[in-house]
């Protein structure tokens, strides 16, 4: 019997025309006095999402998370969740539950109790709390920790009891400030799937805001970047980092080589010439660009080869010197000094023991990278 293909289910429900977003900011503008925080802004977040709000500090995302919950009013634009304006409902009257940075645990309440605090004010019948408190300890592997008080448990756990009290309720929509910023590395890369798995079994739709760039590139289903109250880019992970459409968003997320220059068409693509007497970089976009033009040119350092001489098969080359090494571990950064004073980063995994690298400070190399591994950007 011929064996069927399964064919994965991809969640993208951004791509489907039919799809209603659960939530929509229209046209939102937010002022403080003279200061704009949020400037005429539209995004539609669509249920089951996990969806990030990325960006520096001041840049708006904390003010948008706070229109949505209905501590903030917007001063222009409509909000509407789940097709109904909610600008005028109160925050207690929401479909919507915040996680704060700080977890605001009881200390004199055990984690069952932290947990039952909002459904024992709710109308839930008596009888129904204790079971619901019980799935959402099972659901954050908490169960033998409910006898405990916070202060006896460890910050991720506490971290943990916060997102359960969140979930009691079953909100439509759970809004996460920077939940894991109080979490040391190892425990917030851990987290990170924790809270992943747990958003995907309840199908809560989640709003994540946070600065950590790479926190954002692994929960989330899209991300916002956001500047000055403005979206730069919305987009997935992926699309977010392979496709940046400016050199603001190719900069803040993760590393990146930016390299300004002159483009000229030609057969199959441009060539940029971005210093005399180097060759220029071969590269293929689908912007329309012009002879002359002025672009920026951006290539992740995994996308560039460190080798003794040219590589063959790459359509891009250039020769330097290595002026610092920074090794990572699982890869090493190689900083390379081009001929015209260019810094190039290009990094490679360190799939052989250090004492075996090939290469070391003031060593000469070359890079070489493929006409695809970078994006043209004209803004």
């Amino acid at each position: 019997m011929a064996e069927l293909s399964k064919t994965p289910v991809v969640f993208a429900p951004w791509n489907d025309p039919n799809e209603k977003p659960l939530i929509q900011f229209k046209n939102v503008t937010k002022r403080f006095g003279d200061f704009t925080a949020i400037d005429n802004l539209t995004l539609d977040i669509y249920a089951k999402e996990f969806f990030a709000l990325l960006g520096p500090s001041g840049c708006g995302k904390t003010t948008l998370m706070r229109m949505l919950a209905g501590f903030e009013m917007p001063s222009e634009g409509q909000i509407l969740l789940g097709g109904q304006d909610i600008v005028k409902v109160p925050p207690n009257k929401r479909p919507v539950n915040m996680m704060f940075q700080s977890y605001a645990l009881f200390p004199h309440l055990s984690v069952f109790d932290n947990i039952a605090f909002g459904l024992r004010r709710s109308d839930m019948p008596k009888d129904q709390i204790k079971d619901r408190v019980a799935e959402m300890l099972r659901l954050t592997r908490l169960e033998k920790f409910a006898k405990r008080k916070p202060h006896q448990i460890s910050g991720g756990q506490r971290q943990r009891v916060a997102l359960a009290r969140s979930l009691a309720k079953a909100p439509k929509l759970l809004l996460l400030d920077e939940p894991l910023g109080a979490l040391d590395k190892k425990l917030r890369n851990d987290t990170q799937f924790e809270l992943m798995d747990i958003q995907e079994k309840t199908g809560t739709t989640f709003v994540i805001v946070t600065h950590d760039q790479e926190e954002a590139m692994t929960v989330a289903s899209r991300i916002a970047v956001m500047d000055n109250g403005k979206l730069i880019q919305v987009d997935t992970p992926s699309g977010i980092y392979e496709e940046p459409n400016s050199v603001y968003v190719a900069d803040f997320i993760g590393d990146v080589n930016i390299i300004e220059g002159n483009a000229k068409v030609v057969d199959g693509g441009i060539e940029i010439h971005y210093a005399e007497g180097a060759a220029p970089i071969h590269a293929k976009t689908d912007k329309h660009i012009t002879d002359g033009q002025r672009v920026s040119y951006a290539i992740r350092p995994e996308k560039i080869a460190v080798t003794s001489e040219p590589m063959a098969d790459r359509a891009n080359h250039a020769h330097g010197t290595i002026l610092d090494i920074g090794y990572l571990g699982h890869l090493s950064s190689y900083f390379v000094t081009l001929g015209n004073g260019q810094k190039v980063e290009a990094s490679m995994t360190n799939s052989r023991r250090l004492s075996r690298r090939d290469f070391t400070w003031e060593d000469n190399v070359w890079l070489s990278w493929t006409d695809t591994a970078g994006v043209v950007l004209t803004e």
